[in-house]
């Protein structure tokens, strides 16, 4: 394990449901108990916590994201291929990344097994270009980040009304994948790029994905009819997706995508516009990450 003295945490107020009270007494007290010293910054806008990371990227012992998947991204963006590494403090809506890795939920038990981790380097990967450390989709799901990325109103009960409302309306559309020497044409629901095994909210896309593979998982998904959709929402949510007639998870290192129109599309749970070509490339080792010790058999 590490020894971490002297931390960087970059504070989003408006991820998640609600703003902690209270968070930055509650990190310097925990840090003081470790004889740490912290510095607190909190996020003025898009894409700060990228800028702060960078710009302190090498003068602290770890930098740590508190807030939900879009503030890790943005975190692990100021930090590629640096030797500092990025931990986490889960306050987001679904905290994907955060799962996976064994991450609790409460932040004063998040912020104490900082000090009980281990660096380690993990996968990144690019969509056309821009940076994602989770989970991208295209399709139904990107449908739905964009329209939820436009609520104030945030919650797992938040995202599932919105499934529930346009899950019928929402048409598959024909996707050609190339990759790895071979071809894939389907018509899809969901298309998704996984580096960890899930979404968030315990929703497991991908439940043997790992973190320091090298490998993606690309993961295709079909219209599911209402009758077996009670079914693959509970394997979805016990981790026991596998491949079958409406799901297919197949790695790869890197795919390129066309579809014959423009697509929504999200990267780490954030809307990213539209686009018709996706070139997905795999960044391997190109992050370090704090992983608590007891997980680092199962990432």
């Amino acid at each position: 394990m590490g020894s971490y003295k002297n931390l960087l945490f970059i504070i989003n107020k408006h991820s998640g449901r609600r703003y902690v009270p209270g968070i930055k007494e509650k990190i310097h007290h925990i840090c003081a108990q470790y004889n740490a010293v912290c510095v607190v910054e909190f996020t003025q806008k898009r894409n700060h916590a990228c800028q702060l990371a960078r710009e302190a990227a090498g003068r602290f012992d770890a930098i740590i994201a508190v807030g939900g998947d879009g503030t890790v991204n943005e975190t692990a963006r100021g930090l590629l291929h640096s030797a500092t590494p990025m931990g986490i403090i889960p306050t987001g809506s679904g905290n994907g990344l955060a799962r996976h890795l064994g991450i609790p939920m409460n932040c004063p038990a998040a912020a104490r097994l900082i000090f009980n981790s281990v660096p380690v380097n993990i996968d990144t990967f690019t969509v056309n270009g821009q940076t994602g450390v989770n989970v991208a989709g295209l399709g139904f799901d990107g449908h739905v980040a964009g329209l939820f990325s436009a609520r104030t109103k945030r919650g797992l009960w938040g995202y599932t009304a919105l499934i529930i409302r346009d899950f019928l309306h929402y048409q598959p559309v024909p996707v050609t994948a190339r990759m790895q020497g071979h071809t894939i044409t389907s018509n899809l629901f969901i298309l998704a790029i996984a580096n960890s095994s899930q979404y968030g909210n315990k929703a497991s896309i991908a439940p043997s994905a790992s973190l320091t593979d090298h490998y993606l998982n690309l993961v295709q998904v079909k219209k599911i009819p209402l009758l077996h959709i009670p079914p693959f929402v509970f394997r979805l949510f016990t981790r026991k997706l596998s491949n079958n007639r409406y799901y297919s998870c197949t790695p790869c290192r890197s795919a390129n995508i066309e579809l014959p129109h423009p697509v929504p599309y999200h990267i780490d749970g954030e809307a990213c516009g539209r686009a018709r070509r996706f070139e997905i490339r795999i960044q391997p080792s190109s992050l370090r990450v704090l992983i608590p010790a007891h997980r680092m058999e199962k990432i």
